[in-house]
């Protein structure tokens, strides 16, 4: 297990150190909450013409769900279970790594719920349109994996952290589209 931990702490660091000021701001930009709504837009009206309203409005309410999903599950693990500090809360790391958020963020960051949430989404909404818009699955992924990546580059979890939070964000998005299947089969044919 230890080799496990230093291979991930050596990871973050190779990742976090490719970053450059140049690029600080682009990656500032893509972790941070608000840049995606510009795409949310689009996935919401893409849903609206593709599906209809009613089941819009439903998939609306399950992306709530698993968004608080992804979240509180991340939180049980970072504060109860794990309690891994995050790279910026370990004193031998932070002497070499790149810290580019002025904030650190709480002390525990396994796993990371930027990550999983990111992931359920692309996994949840890609699957829900990818029979009508070509590529779409495959771009949110990409999306999902970049997200992910600002997630080190800034300096605020371990790739282990991200991957995690990867695996929890694909399980979570899987288990929602089966539940998203059965409310229409039951209440929207």
């Amino acid at each position: 297990m230890e080799q496990l931990i230093q291979l991930d702490k050596d990871l973050f660091l190779f990742l976090n150190g490719l970053g450059t000021p140049t690029f600080d701001g682009f990656w500032m930009f893509i972790t941070g909450k608000w840049s995606a709504i510009p795409m949310y837009a689009v996935l919401l009206f893409l849903l609206y013409k593709k599906l209809g309203v009613r089941h819009t409005v439903l998939i609306a309410a399950l992306v709530g769900v698993m968004i608080a999903c992804t979240d509180q599950l991340s939180n049980l693990f970072k504060l109860v279970l794990f309690l891994r500090p995050r790279p910026c809360y370990d004193d031998v790391i932070l002497e070499t790594m790149r810290l580019v958020k002025s904030r650190c963020g709480g002390p525990y960051g396994y796993f990371s719920a930027h990550a999983a949430s990111s992931m359920a989404l692309a996994v949840f909404l890609g699957r829900l349109l990818q029979p009508h818009v070509k590529y779409l699955f495959s771009f949110l992924i990409l999306w999902a994996v970049v997200v992910g990546y600002s997630r080190i580059y800034i300096g605020v979890h371990y790739p282990g952290d991200v991957l995690t939070g990867f695996v929890f964000g694909v399980a979570i998005a899987l288990i929602i589209l089966k539940l998203y299947k059965y409310l229409v089969f039951r209440f929207l044919r």
